[in-house]
């Protein structure tokens, strides 16, 4: 299948992403974990809760697998990328746009932490048990609206996030050319441990 490197079109208006919706399978297979009130817990184990989620927006360098009409193939975002969407979401006062599956425009849904992922080792991801790669976006969101919090999260019908926007695409590879980079084969080989997991 062919690889396509998504970038960011600074001579389109709309160019970047523009919202994070809360979604049941996030595209990048990351899932978040809810913040109580003393210590972090997963969101099956939600007690005394905060109504904060945290969790990755973009994972670099991890092939994510798409399907059109015509075709399937997979998209990646790169490190820059991924520090430039960063930026320019808040540049463009993105912060409290938030959707569910896509589809449902949310209120009450505010980001109000986010970083790139330096050093995973003594990144505050890892503190409350994440585990993502240097050049990660993680995100923190306020959830204010009480029915999306208790319907959805804590009745474990959403489990991360995923992105909305607008991406340019470059071809990288052709599925005779398969040469990818390290950082991209581990991506794909992250995909297929995580799919042999959900098998067993």
């Amino acid at each position: 299948m062919k690889l396509f490197e998504m970038i960011i079109d600074e001579s389109l208006e709309f160019s970047g992403v523009q919202a994070v919706s809360l979604v049941e399978t996030p595209a990048i297979q990351s899932d978040w974990i809810a913040l109580g009130d003393q210590k972090p817990v997963l969101l099956a184990e939600v007690n005394k809760d905060k109504q904060v989620l945290m969790g990755a927006a973009l994972i670099p360098n991890k092939p994510i697998y798409r399907r059109n009409e015509k075709e399937e193939f997979y998209i990646y975002f790169s490190k820059d990328t991924i520090a430039q969407a960063q930026q320019q979401f808040f540049k463009n006062g993105n912060q409290s746009n938030a959707t569910l599956e896509h589809s449902k425009t949310l209120e009450g849904m505010t980001i109000f932490e986010s970083w790139i992922v330096e050093d995973p080792k003594f990144d505050k991801s890892t503190q409350y048990g994440l585990d993502v790669p240097a050049g990660t976006w993680m995100v923190s969101m306020k959830v204010d609206d009480k029915d999306i919090w208790d319907n959805y999260v804590k009745d474990n019908k959403v489990f991360g996030f995923s992105i909305e926007g607008a991406f340019s695409n470059v071809l990288r590879k052709e599925s005779q050319d398969m040469n990818f980079s390290d950082d991209v084969l581990d991506g794909a080989l992250d995909l297929i441990r995580e799919f042999i997991k959900k098998s067993i």
